[in-house]
């Protein structure tokens, strides 16, 4: 059986999953994590037989008998542990306010993944939200509240380059981008196989539609592992998702399942639980535990804020289709507390960052409480929920966006203001086979066709 990997060299890899191991619980022996830390970088599981067995050792682990957290990954057993929730909503479908609402929640899924896209890569340096101020103020533009501007300045550590198609002298459209990818692909999707659709679906999506340079972490790594296993045909054989969601994949649990709930809750609008169930489908394949759990409690906020706009219900909805047994949950039950007790944002970053930062800057608990704070410090208003997602640092673009989604969903286009819809004239130009060009008031139509086509009862498909 190959064992290749498919996103970092594999010395990376493992001292990525001891850090994983422990969070699951697991007890790495010191030796272990030692004998690691001494891997060349140029180990190679195909040929080198030490790397094979420490990544065998590493595997072999289970968790402790006194972890305290109880993480299913099947739905029914998730669905055993969550508290109560509304499950379903009332939807006004008359007249065009859901329209303008799908319109919106596609607008704004693309105006805050363009606001944080220039700085993704150096936010996620410790603390990178200090690094976003010093580059704004130098230009007399702190707080955020327009996209960032490529200007030089001589005493930037981290420039914005000249041609970077989301600096705002550029931008002429929302630009290829991994976190846009995702939502199309979960219209894509629904349209070609409906609401009934399996997780084996999205990956053979993926392998149609999705140039494999633009597939990251966990998820580069699943569709790896699919390929690797999947035999095509009437008398082929299809992988387990817990293989493809575990096999020499240590970003299991950050946020690349998170970003990719918004076209199933866009399709199961007002729906909050088969929202999750349909994030649970797609996630399931690639993520474990928490990076399942994110991805179901955004779907189930975006899906209320078509008829919710009060953080503390959304965030409550959110809570409500995940076990509330779980790390986030925890995380996200004492960062609502934090926004009780903190005067402003920066101070509940600062809370945030004390508790959470050892975590990876794109794991999926860390991510989502900077977007529950956004949401709260920016009162649901889109311009400033999308710059204080942006400016909590972390993954720039991902937290723009879901926040702007959701915002989007319970706002609709009409309230963006003109500086940030205006720049991205309405289009959507992907690196994604199917959608060369598209426009977010299409999109917006699409979907709505999509959600009246898929209005039965959820149900517990894998």
């Amino acid at each position: 059986m190959s064992l290749f990997t498919g996103w970092d060299a594999i010395a990376k890899q493992l001292r990525l999953e001891c850090a994983q191991a422990a969070y699951e619980g697991k007890r790495v022996p010191d030796e272990l994590e030692r004998e690691i830390a001494r891997l060349p970088e140029t180990a190679d599981l195909f040929d080198d037989p030490r790397a094979r067995e420490l990544a065998a050792a590493l595997a072999g682990l289970e968790p402790a008998d006194d972890f305290p957290y109880e993480q299913p990954g099947e739905l029914a057993a998730i669905r055993a542990l969550r508290p109560e929730g509304p499950r379903r909503l009332p939807v006004d479908d008359s007249g065009d306010a859901l329209l303008d609402k799908f319109h919106g929640a596609w607008t704004g899924r693309s105006c805050g993944c363009a606001l944080g896209k220039p700085v993704e890569g150096w936010a996620m340096i410790h603390r990178g939200r200090l690094r976003i101020r010093a580059y704004l103020e130098r230009r007399g533009e702190w707080p955020l509240a327009d996209y960032f501007p490529a200007a030089p300045h001589a005493d930037d550590e981290h420039p914005i380059g000249a041609a970077d198609p989301a600096a705002r002298e550029n931008l002429a459209c929302m630009p290829p981008d991994d976190d846009i990818h995702y939502t199309l692909m979960g219209l894509h999707v629904l349209e070609t196989h409906g609401a009934g659709f399996d997780w084996t679906h999205v990956a053979r999506a993926w392998n149609e539609r999705l140039p494999f340079a633009s597939i990251c972490t966990a998820e580069r790594q699943a569709i790896t592992n699919f390929n690797l296993r999947n035999v095509p045909g009437p008398e082929g054989a299809t992988p387990s998702p817990f293989w493809t969601a575990r096999h020499n994949n240590p970003y299991r649990e950050w946020i690349g399942a998170q970003i990719r709930a918004d076209g199933w809750a866009y399709a199961a609008a007002g729906h909050p639980e088969r929202a999750a169930e349909l994030a649970w489908r797609d996630a399931h394949w690639t993520h474990t535990a928490n990076g399942i759990y994110g991805e179901m409690f955004m779907a189930a906020m975006i899906s209320a804020a078509f008829v919710v706009a009060e953080p503390a219900e959304l965030v409550r909805i959110g809570l409500s289709e995940i076990p509330s047994t779980c790390r986030l949950a925890e995380a996200v039950r004492s960062a609502w507390e934090w926004t009780r007790a903190c005067g402003d944002f920066d101070a509940y970053m600062e809370r945030l960052e004390a508790a959470y930062g050892d975590l990876h800057p794109t794991h999926t608990v860390n991510n989502a409480l900077v977007c529950v704070g956004a949401l709260v410090y920016g009162a649901m208003e889109p311009s400033r929920s999308m710059c204080l997602a942006v400016m909590g640092g972390l993954d720039t673009d991902c937290n723009g966006a879901t926040v702007g989604s959701i915002v989007g969903a319970a706002t609709g286009a009409r309230a963006f203001p003109e500086r940030f819809k205006g720049p991205l004239r309405d289009t959507i130009r992907p690196t994604m086979i199917g959608f060369s060009e598209v426009t977010m008031r299409d999109l917006a139509a699409r979907t709505r066709d999509v959600w009246r086509g898929s209005a039965e009862p959820a149900n517990s498909g894998a």
